[in-house]
């Protein structure tokens, strides 16, 4: 992995994620992929992700409606994708399990999916089926992430 050191974030990202695929002996399909690479572009720069508590923001969500509901619901889902994912220490200091937020952002997606049409419903159907995989992906990306891709939070990783 260290031989990882130059290129866009994006490409950063998407190297790291084939790399703990492989090392899994897992596979995902493109769409799943690219989700991922999109959750970690989107949110390598929040300083706020470990503050946030889930549960209220998914309650704030139930309120909303339409494409609010649904924008709250996938970040909602990304958050806890990547708290389980990422930072399972955060759920231990919090007391409860990395299923917690596993079953938080998984019916959030399924949220999403419920809420939207055609192929937005469709990949987050997809999601919220995979959530276990997708989990277990960056678990394996936990290990392996080179000191050059910039995330503000990965201090905590270690």
């Amino acid at each position: 992995m260290s031989g990882i050191r130059q290129g866009a974030a994006a490409a950063l990202w998407q190297a790291v994620i084939r790399e703990a695929l492989a090392t899994r002996g897992a596979v995902l399909d493109e769409s799943q992929e690219s989700y991922l690479v999109f959750v970690l572009l989107r949110h390598q720069r929040d300083a706020h992700l470990l503050a946030r508590i889930q549960a209220l923001e998914w309650l704030d969500a139930q309120g909303q409606v339409g494409s609010v509901r649904a924008d709250a619901l996938r970040d909602v889902g990304d958050r806890c994708l990547l708290v389980a994912g990422l930072f399972p220490a955060l759920a231990h200091r919090r007391r409860v399990g990395v299923d917690y937020f596993v079953d938080l952002g998984r019916g959030a997606y399924q949220g999403v999916a419920d809420a939207g049409r055609d192929a937005y419903a469709e990949l987050f159907a997809r999601l919220a089926g995979t959530y276990h995989e997708l989990v277990a992906t960056l678990q394996a990306v936990r290990g392996q992430v080179p000191v050059s891709v910039p995330v503000a939070n990965l201090r905590a990783l270690h």
